[in-house]
Protein backbone atom coordinates (compact mmCIF):
# COMPACT_ATOMS: atom_id res chain seq x y z
CA UNK A 1 0.00 0.00 0.00
CA UNK A 2 1.84 3.11 -0.97
CA UNK A 3 1.91 6.39 0.58
CA UNK A 4 -1.31 8.45 -1.38
CA UNK A 5 -3.54 5.25 -1.09
CA UNK A 6 -3.04 5.46 3.22
CA UNK A 7 -3.43 8.88 3.16
CA UNK A 8 -6.48 8.91 0.87
CA UNK A 9 -8.04 5.97 3.78
CA UNK A 10 -7.08 8.49 7.03
CA UNK A 11 -8.72 11.19 5.30
CA UNK A 12 -11.64 9.41 4.48
CA UNK A 13 -11.72 7.73 8.46
CA UNK A 14 -11.23 11.42 9.51
CA UNK A 15 -14.36 12.67 7.79
CA UNK A 16 -16.50 10.57 9.17
CA UNK A 17 -15.55 11.97 12.68
CA UNK A 18 -14.58 15.38 11.32
CA UNK A 19 -16.17 18.31 9.68
CA UNK A 20 -14.46 19.28 6.31
CA UNK A 21 -14.17 22.67 8.33
CA UNK A 22 -12.80 21.89 11.11
CA UNK A 23 -10.22 19.41 9.00
CA UNK A 24 -9.73 22.11 6.84
CA UNK A 25 -7.84 24.14 9.47
CA UNK A 26 -6.51 21.35 11.08
CA UNK A 27 -4.26 20.74 8.02
CA UNK A 28 -3.94 24.07 7.15
CA UNK A 29 -4.23 26.86 10.31
CA UNK A 30 -4.45 30.22 9.78
CA UNK A 31 -2.45 32.57 12.41
CA UNK A 32 0.18 30.37 13.70
CA UNK A 33 2.83 32.21 15.79
CA UNK A 34 3.39 34.56 18.62
CA UNK A 35 3.22 38.43 18.31
CA UNK A 36 5.92 40.14 19.44
CA UNK A 37 4.43 43.61 20.31
CA UNK A 38 1.47 41.99 21.66
CA UNK A 39 -0.85 43.82 24.12
CA UNK A 40 -2.89 41.01 25.34
CA UNK A 41 -1.87 37.35 25.65
CA UNK A 42 -2.39 33.88 27.36
CA UNK A 43 -1.31 30.65 27.58
CA UNK A 44 -3.49 27.78 29.21
CA UNK A 45 -2.23 24.39 30.00
CA UNK A 46 -5.94 22.30 30.04
CA UNK A 47 -6.73 18.82 31.88
CA UNK A 48 -6.08 16.91 28.51
CA UNK A 49 -2.20 18.12 28.64
CA UNK A 50 -2.51 20.01 25.72
CA UNK A 51 -0.94 24.26 25.78
CA UNK A 52 -2.88 26.66 24.19
CA UNK A 53 -1.45 30.33 23.99
CA UNK A 54 -2.82 33.17 22.57
CA UNK A 55 -1.60 36.57 21.56
CA UNK A 56 -3.63 39.50 20.54
CA UNK A 57 -2.79 43.17 19.03
CA UNK A 58 -5.74 45.32 19.88
CA UNK A 59 -6.12 49.34 18.51
CA UNK A 60 -8.70 51.29 19.89
CA UNK A 61 -10.50 48.29 21.21
CA UNK A 62 -10.69 46.43 18.14
CA UNK A 63 -8.71 43.23 17.99
CA UNK A 64 -6.54 43.94 14.40
CA UNK A 65 -4.38 41.11 14.97
CA UNK A 66 -4.40 37.61 16.79
CA UNK A 67 -2.07 34.64 16.16
CA UNK A 68 -2.08 31.15 18.47
CA UNK A 69 0.18 27.77 19.17
CA UNK A 70 -0.49 25.05 20.37
CA UNK A 71 1.25 21.91 21.18
CA UNK A 72 -1.82 19.53 21.34
CA UNK A 73 -3.99 17.62 18.76
CA UNK A 74 -5.99 18.38 15.17
CA UNK A 75 -8.87 19.49 17.35
CA UNK A 76 -6.70 22.42 19.35
CA UNK A 77 -5.25 23.74 15.82
CA UNK A 78 -8.16 23.79 14.55
CA UNK A 79 -10.20 25.97 17.56
CA UNK A 80 -7.14 28.31 17.83
CA UNK A 81 -7.18 28.67 13.93
CA UNK A 82 -11.11 29.34 13.86
CA UNK A 83 -10.79 31.59 17.11
CA UNK A 84 -8.09 33.60 15.51
CA UNK A 85 -10.05 34.43 12.78
CA UNK A 86 -13.03 35.23 14.66
CA UNK A 87 -11.71 37.60 16.51
CA UNK A 88 -10.08 39.79 13.91
CA UNK A 89 -11.87 42.79 13.46
CA UNK A 90 -14.36 42.74 16.86
CA UNK A 91 -14.29 45.18 19.74
CA UNK A 92 -13.44 43.86 22.91
CA UNK A 93 -17.23 43.41 23.71
CA UNK A 94 -17.87 41.33 21.20
CA UNK A 95 -14.64 38.88 21.12
CA UNK A 96 -15.93 38.27 24.84
CA UNK A 97 -18.90 36.45 23.92
CA UNK A 98 -16.72 33.94 21.66
CA UNK A 99 -16.98 30.77 23.72
CA UNK A 100 -16.81 26.78 23.30
CA UNK A 101 -20.10 26.34 21.48
CA UNK A 102 -19.13 29.17 19.16
CA UNK A 103 -16.08 27.32 18.45
CA UNK A 104 -17.73 24.27 17.77
CA UNK A 105 -21.08 26.03 15.97
CA UNK A 106 -18.42 27.75 13.58
CA UNK A 107 -16.22 24.42 12.83
CA UNK A 108 -19.54 22.35 12.17
CA UNK A 109 -19.11 20.10 15.47
CA UNK A 110 -16.26 18.51 17.03
CA UNK A 111 -16.66 14.53 18.34
CA UNK A 112 -17.54 15.08 22.25
CA UNK A 113 -13.96 13.59 23.16
CA UNK A 114 -12.49 16.42 21.85
CA UNK A 115 -14.96 19.24 23.54
CA UNK A 116 -12.44 20.15 25.82
CA UNK A 117 -10.15 21.79 22.84
CA UNK A 118 -12.72 24.33 22.21
CA UNK A 119 -13.14 25.18 26.00
CA UNK A 120 -9.25 25.03 26.36
CA UNK A 121 -9.08 27.70 23.09
CA UNK A 122 -11.99 29.84 24.47
CA UNK A 123 -10.32 30.16 27.69
CA UNK A 124 -7.52 31.05 26.57
CA UNK A 125 -9.02 33.95 24.32
CA UNK A 126 -10.90 35.03 27.37
CA UNK A 127 -7.58 35.29 29.49
CA UNK A 128 -5.67 37.12 26.46
CA UNK A 129 -8.64 39.65 26.65
CA UNK A 130 -8.41 39.70 30.21
CA UNK A 131 -4.71 40.46 30.42
CA UNK A 132 -5.06 43.21 27.96
CA UNK A 133 -7.61 45.02 29.82
CA UNK A 134 -5.49 44.84 32.93
CA UNK A 135 -2.54 46.50 30.65
CA UNK A 136 -5.34 48.96 29.18
CA UNK A 137 -5.97 50.45 32.37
Amino acid sequence: MGFESVEKMVMSEMRKVYSEKAIEHAMNPRNVGRIKDANGAARITGSCGDTMEMSLKVKNGEIVEAKFWTDGCGSSIACGSITTELVKGKRIPEALKIDSKRLIEVLDGLPEADIHCSVLTSNTLQAAIKDYMNHAK
